[in-house]
């Protein structure tokens, strides 16, 4: 069985236990460790108990720099009765210098997997912090044997033209981990008469933007559509969340959600699903393809999303869902002001026309997975016989 060490910036991050169980269901053993954002240390994760190498906190990056020279003094002590892992997976740059490290520990022959599912703005900053950030990445990512990454924008638009890491790629989206044959619910064909169309915005809400275009929308749509939220709020961009959602006449906040079991029952209660995110306009949030994408297309939510960015390029391929040409509330009633019950149906047979496997990551996707690491083990031990040979 491969044994997988996965290393992760933060154990409470939902992602960190969905990739967990698919290399689990692929057929690995996992080994997990990482920082945590949350204060209470998190016991286990997939039957897991991980290594907890303290806690850091969102948007403060001195913060997590500080913590990773501490973690790496401690990880002689922390890994002392760890056994030798087959493959290190590193989530995120930070955690790809504790790979590089932890490689010194356990010997040379493991091969490392940089997984980078967002680019962090301090790495496409054009001053000085953001160059050597960057010369930083392409000096740890000589040592990964494979790179992983969730959106061919972030190849297209980061990785090939400043040749940051020179590995083999595997494009891995965020789609929904399914390991059963349960079918979602639907969500209603039209509000009842005299109900509003409700829009849902879940997952990671931290774009400020977005909350102040979809307040803006709804009161100037006079009730006709509601927002509901639900998630985790990144509290370091918003001043007071829970009070200027409760103030707005047509949003609610109905708090966290379990992820994913409770996905078909929120995307179910709701119409069109926010996959719009203006944190990092123009760089990173141009370039995702966002959890709340795959989310929302697989339990029957319209996405709308915005034009010129990858989510919006993936709809107009896909020939489904609502792109908006301007962030303004404006925009947005143009778009959905005209929504009735026939060109509603028509958006909802569109999206149900799409195959499953679009939005989904079954098993045959986490065998694949576990293959392919097993492959980087069998090259670096074939590569060492080559070199003893030699």
């Amino acid at each position: 069985m491969l044994r997988v060490l996965y290393l992760v910036h933060d154990l409470s991050d939902p992602a960190t236990a969905r990739r967990v169980a698919m290399l689990q269901a692929g057929g690995a053993e996992v080994v997990l460790a990482g920082f945590r954002r949350s204060r209470e240390s998190i016991p286990e994760i997939g039957g897991v108990r991980p290594v907890d190498l303290g806690m850091t906190h969102d948007g403060r990056f001195a913060q997590r720099l500080a913590a990773i020279a501490r973690a790496k003094l401690a990880l002689g002590t922390k890994f002392k009765h760890i056994r030798k892992p087959d493959v290190i997976v590193a989530r995120n740059l930070e955690m790809l210098a504790l790979a590089r490290r932890l490689r010194t520990q356990f010997g040379s022959d493991v091969p490392i997997v940089y997984e980078c599912l967002d680019i962090h703005r301090l790495l496409l900053r054009q001053d000085a912090a953001g160059r050597a950030m960057r010369m930083a990445e392409r000096r740890l990512g000589r040592a990964a044997a494979l790179l992983i990454t969730s959106s061919p924008a972030f190849l297209r638009e980061y990785f090939e033209p400043r040749g940051q890491v020179d590995a083999p790629v595997l494009l891995l989206e965020n789609k929904v981990l399914e390991l059963s044959d349960m079918q979602p619910a639907s969500v209603p064909n039209v509000p009842p008469l005299g109900e509003p169309w409700k829009i849902g915005w879940f997952g990671a809400l931290r774009c400020r933007r977005s909350l102040e275009l979809l307040s803006a929308f709804t009161r100037r749509m006079q009730g006709r559509f509601e927002v509901i939220l639900r998630g985790r709020p990144a509290y370091s961009e918003f001043h007071d969340f829970e009070t200027t959602v409760a103030a707005e006449p047509y949003m609610r906040f109905e708090g966290p959600y379990r992820n994913p079991d409770d996905l078909a029952a929120i995307y179910g209660a709701v119409h069109f699903a926010w996959t719009i995110d203006f944190f990092e306009a123009g760089l990173n949030s141009k370039w995702l393809l966002p959890n709340r994408l795959y989310e929302g297309c697989r339990h029957g939510a319209v996405p709308i999303a915005m034009e010129g960015t990858e989510t919006g390029r993936f709809l107009t391929q896909q020939g489904i869902g609502l792109s908006l040409l301007e962030p303004s509330a404006d925009a947005l009633a143009v778009l959905l002001g005209s929504m009735d019950a026939t060109s509603f149906a028509e958006h909802r047979a569109r999206l149900s026309a799409k195959p499953t496997e679009t939005w989904i990551c079954g098993l045959g996707d986490c065998r694949a997975l576990v293959a392919r690491l097993a492959g980087l083990k069998r090259a670096r031990a074939a590569d060492a016989l080559l070199e003893a040979a030699a």
